[in-house]
């Protein structure tokens, strides 16, 4: 297997974005594939987008995806590794990926937001810096929001 990884400013081209949608429908089962595009389609256009993918062979096993949340800051709003794959260090090196790019286009700050039932999420972003900030009521359960200074 030869993992790589790639970073678009953008929405991933063929065949990356139908691989990714299918990697993000199986993690997130709520939402199906065109559900998935939809959202992804409109974030890019009110906010820009930008994804850094870990690639298995050609095929989208892993993701980080994240856009400015305003002037300085930065928020990573969908992420997640394959089952298969996980325990690699897949989601530390998206991170790693994501946050260097940050601190590269001068971002100081970077959010995200999980659930509990993600916990693996959760752990991950606390040990690399990241403070719970507050905590809102989500779609899906209560929401715990994340702050990490870059």
């Amino acid at each position: 297997m030869e993992l790589s990884y790639v970073h678009y400013q953008e929405l991933p081209s063929e065949p990356h974005l139908t691989s990714l949608l299918a990697l993000l429908a199986g993690l997130f089962s709520y939402q199906s594939s065109s559900e998935v595009q939809s959202e992804l389609t409109y974030q890019y256009s009110r906010t820009g987008l930008q994804a850094i993918l870990a690639l298995a062979d050609g095929q989208v096993i892993g993701c980080k995806l994240g856009y400015e949340r305003k002037p300085g800051h930065n928020y990573s709003w969908l992420g997640g590794v394959h089952p298969d794959f996980r325990s690699h260090g897949i989601a530390t090196e998206l991170m790693r990926w994501q946050h260097g790019w940050c601190q590269q286009q001068g971002y100081q700050t970077i959010r995200t937001q999980t659930y509990n039932q993600w916990r693996s999420m959760l752990i991950l972003n606390l040990r690399h810096g990241f403070d719970i900030t507050g905590t809102l009521q989500g779609k899906h359960g209560l929401t715990i929001v994340l702050e990490k200074r870059l």
